[in-house]
């Protein structure tokens, strides 16, 4: 069986409390911060600034961004000032925190028979931290690059979504390609990792700490139990109830949220002469991908929403956009431009539907190709266009690469 792993870090697979990690961590950054910024406005800007940042969690801006928007202003120092005195903080300093946490020799047995079974395994920690404070837990855990190949270890600099949202997860999985097989969330939190998960419609294991009690809102898919526990109830159960449910609004909505996101994570490093090439023959480039969802989205999308949320029971005629890409010439055009208005497009598509009613997702439509329809019916097809031209995406970049090296 085929299957993706997405694995919480913190009291999963390192025993970190951060009940005791957080107070050190903001002593130890005031501290060495304290030449440039008095410790104590460095505390309140690092805890204004992730609460700001967890507000305001939006396709269009990472979570550094976002951070970091709010930080500057509330220190009062220029980026290039104390930019330098950050990074030498996570290179110098945060490694003592090392010893308030301690490794769980069960988490490193779970991960490697992930690995020795073929599944793909990814971590799915909140992104409230750099790359390298992510990674250096990832080491005090006993993990390393070399035995352990995460296909994706998440930073505040590559997402824009952390959990609870379910849009989070859905990032990740958009930004591993949207695999085909089943993922499953592991994770020790019932108000971050089960939620999350349950609102993406993905089956989760809770790592349930001794003696606690179950969440009330439990789904079927979801099981308990310690790490080592894992893999017998994986094997115990039928391969159907770890089918995915991306039906349901909340999904929907969170997929709907990730797909610009994902695409400009997985571009911000791919060459601008790039764009342009195709993986192969036939196959449309970068720029004509993004095209063709930055114009669906603008001229078919859109419309067809705003006009079964206005109007009774509407006539919606089918549209043929493939043609579009030679007839506007998507080729000539500038990708990363098309991504910028593509990804506004999205934000008031999803603004449209998050003021709607629970009941306005029943509303009814009669569509010229697949007849009597609703509205959630019509989200749920762009969910799967998303997905297959996000897969698409992912394929051309990776093949271009491998292609350049």
């Amino acid at each position: 069986m085929s299957l993706t792993l997405l694995l919480d870090l913190d009291d999963t697979l390192l025993d970190n409390s951060m009940s005791e990690f957080l107070p050190a961590y903001l002593q130890a950054v005031s501290a060495h911060l304290t030449d440039l910024v008095e410790p104590s406005i460095v505390v309140q800007a690092l805890l204004a600034g992730t609460q700001h940042m967890l507000r305001h969690q939006t396709p269009d801006c990472t979570l550094a961004e976002n951070f970091y928007s709010y930080f500057y202003p509330a220190i009062k120092i220029a980026p290039e000032v104390i930019d330098p005195a950050i990074e030498s903080f996570y290179a110098q300093v945060f490694p003592q925190l090392q010893s308030l946490t301690r490794p769980r020799p069960e988490a490193v047995r779970m991960v490697e028979e992930a690995f020795r079974r073929g599944y793909r395994v990814a971590i799915a920690t909140s992104p409230l931290f750099p790359l390298t404070a992510i990674q250096q837990r990832l080491a005090w855990a006993g993990f390393s690059p070399d035995r352990h190949p995460f296909a994706l270890v998440p930073s505040i600099d590559t997402f824009h979504f952390a959990k609870p949202n379910p849009a989070y997860l859905a990032e990740i999985l958009a930004q591993l390609g949207w695999p085909d097989e089943p993922a499953i969330m592991v994770g020790n939190d019932p108000t971050d990792d089960l939620p999350a998960a349950q609102g993406l419609g993905l089956p989760c294991f809770w790592v349930r700490p001794p003696a606690s009690t179950p969440p009330q809102e439990n789904e079927k898919a979801i099981a308990a139990g310690s790490l080592d526990d894992f893999f017998p109830w994986l094997d115990s159960i039928p391969a159907d109830m770890l089918q995915p449910d991306f039906n349901r609004p909340s999904a929907m909505m969170a997929i709907l949220q990730a797909t610009p996101a994902a695409l400009s994570s997985l571009t911000r490093d791919f060459a601008a002469h790039h764009w342009s090439k195709h993986p192969k023959a036939g196959q449309w480039s970068l720029t004509e991908i993004i095209c063709h969802l930055r114009d669906v989205d603008a001229e078919v999308n859109l419309p067809r929403l705003r006009k079964i949320i206005q109007e009774h029971n509407p006539f919606l005629p089918g549209m043929d956009t493939d043609p579009w890409a030679e007839e506007r010439h998507y080729q000539q055009q500038d990708g990363r431009d098309a991504l910028r208005r593509f990804t506004q497009t999205r934000i008031t598509l999803l603004r449209l539907l998050e003021g709607l009613a629970p009941e306005g997702w029943a509303r009814t439509a009669r569509h010229a190709i697949f007849g009597p329809t609703t509205l959630r019916e019509l989200v749920s097809f762009i969910v799967g266009h998303d997905r297959m031209h996000v897969r698409q995406a992912y394929e051309t970049i990776r093949t271009i690469n491998l292609s350049a090296n």
